[in-house]
């Protein structure tokens, strides 16, 4: 954009105003298209210099590579990929690991929620037991309400 006043009033519709103009065309669509073509051009070769140079690393990694010791060579495929994997006891969901580490995890739940809403005797000689939480939070509810009760009354009595 241009701050030099060239145009001196609108001409054939096109934008006129006192302190600015306007170029009748912001860009050269033929320069753009151009470069685009170039630049295809360009990507074009390249993949054609990398793949050969790729095939050819390729082919000497392969032959430096060293050769399967005979003893490993034969064994069955799943007794090679048996003895690649860590040692026992591996992580869940690696690679190796039988069991299915999400129903373990609803299992746990499963024992817990089952553990929490139970009741039987712990030690019965001694008079421990369980309960479920839901009447245990109840009782202590209770129990906290007996003992404002009783605070509230202390003090009306000291006033």
């Amino acid at each position: 954009m241009s701050t030099e006043v060239r145009n001196r009033g609108p001409r054939n519709g096109e934008p006129f105003h006192d302190s600015v103009t306007f170029e009748p065309r912001d860009i050269n669509v033929a320069t753009v298209a151009k470069q685009l073509i170039y630049l295809a051009i360009t990507i074009v070769l390249s993949l054609l210099v990398c793949i050969p140079i790729l095939r050819v690393l390729t082919t000497r990694a392969a032959d430096s590579d060293t050769p399967m010791a005979p003893v490993r060579a034969e064994m069955s495929q799943s007794d090679r990929e048996q003895q690649s994997l860590p040692p026992e006891p591996r992580l869940q969901g690696v690679p190796g690991h039988q069991e299915d580490a999400q129903q373990d995890l609803r299992d746990k739940i499963a024992a817990d929620t089952e553990a929490n809403e139970s009741s039987g005797w712990v030690d019965k000689a001694n008079g421990i037991a369980k309960i479920p939480v839901k009447e245990a939070m109840k009782m202590i509810a209770e129990k906290a309400e007996a003992v404002s009760a009783q605070q509230k009354s202390a003090q009306q009595k000291k006033k």
